[in-house]
């Protein structure tokens, strides 16, 4: 079984007008979009995809203030949910739903979500968490860019007094803790502050990618922070966007290179050991085919990764090490 700790799934949906039921053939046919889809339904089961982390994120060019943030995240959810209505998925909410899910998998190979906030606006204030607790979010992420909790990519900066009340409310709830997009400061300052479980859902090795300075350099870790990461026992997911795997590639030129997702594996490995490495694609997160490494043109394409890790560690990567993460939080 493969896991995705990043798939931007309802975005698709209700902003792109994709449907997502369709084989990943027959949208590509009809997908008037110019990057070309990489995920479908049917293709992540085809794929072997047995479990994603679908996210709630609403672009920030498209909402004014938190409440019409709030109202597109829940549209992004009745996604979610009319699907899990109609069989095509199953959402895992707590330690039952993960092991019924691992019961029947093997024979429908039906995909579980698991529900994530990633730039948490739609969070009108800190007291909603339980809301979205009860919704199924079991993940949030705090950044984007800046949001009113936290510094985010490319807009630097620590917590704001919301910020620590709201991971003091995902502290209450029982929520995990992702950190991608936060800024350096604020993930910090969110260590003192959060006592739960943390992962960086989809984020790769700032040394691998110019170091300090760049445009684009508090996206990616530190090493320190991959080390602070490991030592809380959080998981870190290899994000595949070109751009995110090496800094010189543009839009536009030939697709980066598969090997390169090795290097970026290799080295977090390297810091924190390689039980605590897995998949974050972000396949579809504002991208397409052409944005990927080449090779990986669909869900069923993350196998190849395997071979650029080392043999007893192939399973892991691809998915047993985030399985025995979910199950530390649920």
């Amino acid at each position: 079984m493969i896991v995705d700790a990043h798939l931007d799934l309802a975005h698709n949906v209700v902003d792109l007008g994709r449907d997502l039921t369709l084989p990943l053939p027959e949208l590509r046919r009809r997908d008037a979009h110019t990057d070309v889809p990489v995920v479908t339904l049917p293709a992540l089961q085809e794929g072997l995809v047995g479990v994603c982390f679908a996210t709630l994120w609403v672009d920030p060019r498209k909402y004014a203030d938190p409440k019409s943030a709030h109202t597109q995240a829940l549209k992004q959810l009745d996604v979610y949910l009319g699907w899990e209505e109609k069989g095509l998925v199953r959402i895992l909410r707590d330690q039952a739903s993960l092991q019924g899910h691992l019961a029947l998998w093997p024979q429908d190979k039906t995909p579980a979500l698991v529900i994530l906030i990633e730039g948490a606006e739609c969070i009108r204030e800190p007291g909603e968490v339980a809301f979205w607790k009860s919704h199924g979010v079991r993940l949030i992420g705090p950044a984007w860019n800046r949001t009113r909790y936290c510094g985010g990519t490319r807009e630097p900066g620590g917590l704001s007094a919301l910020g620590v009340e709201l991971l003091q409310a995902m502290n209450e709830q029982g929520l995990a803790l992702d950190f991608s997009h936060m800024d350096e400061q604020a993930f910090w300052e969110a260590l003192e502050v959060f006592q739960g479980p943390v992962c960086a859902t989809h984020s790769n090795p700032r040394a691998l990618l110019g170091g300090e300075g760049l445009e684009f350099s508090n996206r990616h870790l530190s090493d320190a922070m991959i080390q602070a990461i490991g030592q809380r026992g959080g998981m870190i997911g290899t994000v595949l966007f070109g751009f995110f795997l090496d800094h010189t590639w543009k839009r536009g030129m030939e697709r980066v290179e598969l090997e390169v997702v090795g290097k970026h594996m290799a080295h977090t490995a390297s810091l924190i050991g390689w039980d605590k490495v897995g998949l974050g694609s972000d396949f579809d997160g504002g991208f397409g085919m052409h944005e990927n490494p080449n090779g990986l043109n669909q869900p069923g394409d993350l196998q190849k990764i395997a071979d650029l890790v080392p043999k007893s560690f192939q399973q892991g990567v691809l998915g047993e090490n985030w399985l025995r993460w979910l199950r530390s939080i649920f």
